[in-house]
């Protein structure tokens, strides 16, 4: 059996463990395309390996991807009636190929079907000969097959009830989407059947610590956005606008095209927690199959992005809906073979279970509610969500409205507490060596990693709907953007490898005001825009005084803070610079124009002692001190918001 490579198992080698499908059973913590199997792992029907049909299988999935590209050149040309309403025949006629040219392209578009088909009837006959009954390479065969008649029966539904070429109705708009996601479920059995013809060993998704359930609402995201896309692109065909964004507006316009702005927002939502749940992926199940599949899956991504954009600019010519299409069908695939990496039973995990017997119980209900409370961090979110609160009340004249208010102080604070909460689902292994986050639910385990994973999927929907339903769809996607960032970058890249992790990472702190500002006004301006950089400058001034009371946790759980790798003069130095960039950041809104002398006043007075409390701690470093900068800097940070807000609703009148 392969070994894992020395960066997999090195890692984080106290926090690894393998999980075999029986009891004892050896495991390869890296399990290859290819399989490097013995001469008794052969007699493992499920780990049977066979490479011919492994290539066979991508080879037909190549070819499926080209008959779909032809399939949007049909429908965009608006060729989709050159056979008349006749199925399977073209007309009735024996020879297809000959006549009008929209004949053409559907009888052609028919005959690259009907060859996907017989390509997938032939692997399923390769399967049922080199696979036993219940190998999951025969299983996903037989699942493409049943596909493949489904896609038949869609083509032959839009050509016998005419739902082609410049038909709007709905109908035709709800055939499209099925079809769409009947093409994602084509293609990933395919791809399955590949990946379980390596002999890479069997998927499993119970027992997988709340990761199957977090990949599943990728799935989901990932099928909302291709049916947008579905419906966009129909829209477009029957009706192309130049800026749609001036139409969709008026309720007059067309259902389709008014949908259409909705598609690219969604994608970047979809985007965003596709990242998410790649990193947690990543860290969850070291191997290198699962970064490289992962990575390839957000970078495939990325480039659709690109060319949705693009699409925008050009007016969707047909030759980029062929290709905008193809590559969301590769996505979805990618994300597939990316989720099996990390599904396979001998994918290496991070300890993330103990013994039911070894953890710690709860006598009541109320100690399971404070425990999930705990996961979310209360005493770390209050300040973040009274920061957006205030920024909701500076944005314009007047009370912003129940409904919006509710939204973003829940919303808020679901999202910050669904990352708070993978937070301690990442860190626990370093908590457990920290004193101060050492009865964290995590570490004790009176809430299982899998509940808690489970907890912040839930929380991170609930935020996103939350924000959608009561404030706008900008702001829950900025508050989904805060918590990935959070968790991306700061907890699995920047935290353990560079003192630097909070500078950078306290952009994901700086967002809550903008999500308040958005859910108030539809957009972000200057002001908004100044509160993010203050709460990002006056970051490392409040985090570094408290790594300097913590500096011995941290040194004992190997985190790279600041008074851990440079030194507590080093670390006053840097408070002391970013103190200085904070004071002169806070006096801008007046020099600019965009508060008066009420906020002028205040600022004032709260600068002088923050600049006090960090003169008192360059001159005696040690604990007192530290505490008193730590604790009013975010005493610091409520009144100066507080007073920015007042001062804006004194000069718009309010008072």
């Amino acid at each position: 059996m392969r070994r894992a490579s020395s960066h997999d198992s090195t890692e984080h080698p106290d926090s690894i463990t393998q999980q075999a499908a029986e009891p004892g059973a050896p495991v390869s913590p890296d399990p290859s395309w290819v399989a490097q199997i013995s001469s008794q792992d052969l007699n493992d029907p499920h780990r049977k390996a066979v490479p011919k049909f492994a290539a066979f299988a991508w080879i037909v999935l190549v070819y499926n991807l080209a008959a779909v590209a032809w399939g949007v050149f049909v429908r965009a040309s608006k060729s989709g009636d050159g056979c008349g309403s006749h199925w399977p025949l073209c007309d009735g006629n024996s020879d297809p190929l000959n006549g009008p040219i929209a004949r053409i392209i559907e009888s052609s578009h028919r005959i690259s079907t009907a060859l996907c088909g017989v390509f997938v009837i032939a692997m399923l006959v390769m399967a049922i000969k080199n696979f036993p009954k219940r190998h999951q390479a025969r299983i996903a065969s037989w699942v493409a097959f049943g596909f493949v008649l489904l896609e038949g029966g869609i083509g032959w539904a839009l050509v016998k009830f005419q739902l082609v070429t410049e038909n709007d109705s709905a109908a035709r708009a709800g055939i499209m989407s099925f079809h769409v996601v009947s093409t994602f479920l084509l293609l990933s059995a395919i791809a399955m059947a590949a990946m379980a013809a390596t002999g890479s060993g069997r998927l499993k998704l119970r027992g997988q610590g709340g990761l199957a359930a977090t990949l599943g609402v990728g799935f989901l995201g990932i099928v909302v956005l291709g049916v947008s896309g579905a419906i966009s692109a129909l829209g477009h065909t029957l009706m192309p606008v130049k800026n749609v964004l001036e139409v969709a507006s008026n309720p007059d316009t067309f259902w389709m095209v008014r949908l259409q702005p909705l598609h690219p927002y969604l994608s970047l939502a979809v985007g965003l927690y596709l990242a998410l749940v790649a990193g947690l992926a990543i860290h969850l199940r070291p191997s290198s199959l699962v970064r490289k599949s992962f990575l390839i899956m957000l970078v495939t991504f990325g480039g659709q992005l690109l060319i949705g954009l693009l699409n925008i600019q050009l007016m969707a010519p047909i030759w980029m809906q062929m290709i905008h299409l193809v590559l969301g069908d590769i996505v979805f695939v990618s994300l597939v073979v990316a989720a099996a990496a990390a599904l396979l039973e001998s994918t290496p995990r991070r300890e993330g279970h103990m013994d039911p017997a070894e953890r710690v119980g709860f006598n009541t209900w109320g100690e399971r509610f404070d425990a999930y409370v705990a996961l979310t961090k209360p005493r770390v979110i209050s300040l973040l969500i009274f920061t957006a609160g205030a920024a909701m009340f500076a944005a314009k004249p007047g009370w912003p409205g129940l409904i919006p208010f509710l939204a973003v102080m829940v919303g808020g604070y679901f999202s910050a507490g669904a990352a708070n909460t993978m937070n301690m689902v990442v860190d626990r292994d370093i908590d457990g060596r920290m004193n101060r986050t050492s009865t964290r639910p995590t570490v004790t385990q009176s809430i299982s990693t899998s509940a808690a994973l489970n907890f912040s999927l839930l929380l991170t929907l609930g935020s996103f709907a939350v924000l959608w339903a009561g404030a706008n769809l900008w702001a829950a996607m900025i508050a989904l953007f805060g918590q990935t960032f959070y968790v991306c970058v700061y907890t699995l890249i920047l935290k353990r490898r560079t003192w630097q992790n909070i500078v950078i990472g306290g952009a994901a702190g700086s967002v809550p005001p903008m999500v308040g500002w958005v859910a108030v006004t539809g957009s972000l301006n200057a002001m908004a825009w100044w509160m993010f950089a203050l709460i990002f400058l006056w970051t490392p001034v409040h985090f570094w005084a408290l790594a300097l009371l913590l500096k011995d946790d941290y040194q004992e759980a190997g985190v790279p803070m600041l008074p851990v790798v440079k030194g507590e003069r080093a670390t006053v130095a840097q408070i002391s610079f970013y103190t200085a960039l904070t004071v002169a950041l806070s006096l801008l809104p007046f020099f600019a124009g965009m508060a008066g002398l009420i906020f002028l006043i205040s600022t004032i007075v709260l600068d002088v002692i923050l600049v006090r409390f960090c003169a008192r701690l360059a001159r005696h470093t040690e604990r007192p001190q530290a505490s008193a900068l730590f604790h009013y800097s975010m005493l610091y940070l409520a009144a100066l918001f507080l007073m920015f807000a007042v001062d804006q609703r004194w000069i718009f009148g309010s008072l």
